[in-house]
């Protein structure tokens, strides 16, 4: 926490000549303790989120060792368990984002969130007490489709409090808690699957404690703020007002003066339409990111996912694979760690084209590597990579639509690495099956390929702007 404290730039005050407005008092919030402890709170919900979308991988070995999931043809569906197990993840994350995530256009960015959070907490526990593949499958469904909607509202609602100077630190900051989990799920399936505790199996285990904790999380979030910029937009004037002096006063400063009435966050509709989001000022972003995020899905989790089973397919036994894992998947925290240093200093575009130019890089060398130490090696870089992507896209496809309809746009243009994703699973276990570790690190380097043109070519710029003026 001090370490962002610490290397955030100073307020810069609003110049007295100047009106003042709901963005220009946002913009002046200082890089204070309070501002980076709300954005830790929003983060701990991500992180339990990523902490359930991670164990997909993890656990699929203790439920092949438990005679619940199957391999092959002998799978529920006539595929592998596994295969379906996350493909069902990723079409409920598709449900969730796509037609579910819209709900914070309307009903706020807090409630969504709030109820997001309950939603997969409550069905990741009942998950853990399945004993047959169709309902452990099913269950998972449902837990996607709460993760879907909160993906999307985390980011959404980060974009809108933080100052334009902070966007990308302030994301980088949020993914270095969120991406703690990955590790974390890594030691405790490397510790707990191939136990039975207390007559319940050990992937039983890794799924309660992500479910348990992320209730206990959703209490301790009960007092988040409402975004000012949310409720500027639906006409409730004096709520944004007092929301936007509530965090002032949490940062250290003194509140501001009152915005006026016809601020530019108030003139927008109270209600966006799906319409809206192909409208000439839009249409050209909305199709840049939907090819965007139907390809780096593949690379993100075709990578994170199978990663046990990459490693296996190079020659590591269940319990190395799992402990390789463990090391590799630190990357993910480090890397937005590290990368929080700079994040700033680029455009996110650019980041986002060299970010998959690493992993192109870097996955290469994968694919033909044997040795135990350059293959963590590489697939440590490849994390890293993949962690620096994710913070800088997550940023930009929120700052590039107007209040009214980014969690639409968003939603729905997110939701196209989970649909990518329900098939890519298959497609990846079936690459896996008849090409190797090198058919798959193939498919995902070509994949990164079409993220790099589409984003360097077509998406705008957005360092330094205000979100009303991008």
């Amino acid at each position: 926490m001090t370490i962002a404290c610490s290397t955030g730039s100073p307020s810069a005050p609003v110049a007295p000549d100047k009106p003042v407005t709901l963005a220009s008092r946002i913009d002046a919030l200082p890089s204070s303790p309070g501002l980076w402890r709300f954005i830790s709170l929003l983060a701990l919900g991500g992180f339990f989120e990523l902490y359930d979308l991670f164990e997909t991988g993890y656990i699929s070995a203790g439920l092949l060792a438990a005679d619940i999931f199957h391999t092959g043809s002998a799978g529920v569906f006539g595929i592998s368990d596994q295969a379906a197990f996350a493909s069902a993840t990723f079409l409920g994350l598709f449900v969730g984002a796509s037609l579910l995530a819209p709900y914070a256009d309307r009903f706020g960015r807090r409630f969504v969130f709030m109820c997001a959070l309950a939603w997969y907490g409550a069905f990741s526990l009942i998950m853990a007490f399945q004993h047959s593949a169709e309902g452990v499958i099913f269950c998972r469904f449902l837990v996607g489709i709460g993760l879907g909607i909160e993906l999307v509202t985390i980011d959404t609602y980060l974009s809108e409090w933080v100052p334009t100077r902070l966007r990308s630190k302030a994301f980088a900051f949020s993914f270095f808690i969120q991406f703690l989990s990955v590790p974390a799920v890594a030691l405790m399936s490397w510790w707990l699957v191939p136990q039975t505790i207390m007559n319940l199996e050990g992937w039983r285990w890794v799924v309660i404690a992500g479910a348990l904790c992320s209730l206990v999380i959703w209490f301790i979030r009960k007092n988040l703020p409402e975004s000012a910029r949310w409720l500027a937009q639906q006409g409730r004037h004096q709520e944004a007002h007092r929301v936007l002096s509530e965090m002032e006063k949490r940062c250290g400063v003194t509140p501001g003066a009152d915005f006026p009435l016809d601020d530019a966050a108030a003139q927008l509709p109270t209600r966006g339409r799906f319409s809206e989001i192909w409208a000439p000022a839009w249409r050209k972003r909305t199709l840049m990111l939907v090819v965007m995020n139907f390809f780096q899905a593949i690379g993100f989790f075709g990578f994170g996912n199978w990663l046990p089973a990459l490693l296996s397919g190079k020659g590591a036994t269940i319990t190395h694979s799992l402990l390789y894992a463990f090391f590799i998947t630190l990357a993910y925290p480090l890397g937005s760690l590290i990368s929080s240093r700079y994040a700033d200093k680029l455009e996110n575009k650019w980041q986002i084209v060299l970010s998959s130019l690493m992993t192109v890089v870097f996955g290469t060398l994968f694919a033909f590597q044997s040795n135990p130490l350059l293959l963590i090696a590489c697939g440590f870089l490849i994390t890293w990579s993949n962690a620096w992507l994710t913070f800088s896209y997550h940023a930009y496809q929120t700052e590039i639509f107007p209040t009214h309809i980014r969690a639409r746009a968003v939603g729905f243009c997110y939701s196209f690495s989970r649909l990518s994703t329900v098939f890519s699973s298959i497609l990846i276990g079936l690459i896996l099956q008849y090409a190797g570790t090198q058919g798959v690190v193939a498919f995902i380097v070509l994949s990164m390929l079409v993220v790099m043109l589409s984003v360097g070519i077509f998406g705008p710029k957005t360092r330094g702007i205000d979100l009303e003026n991008i």
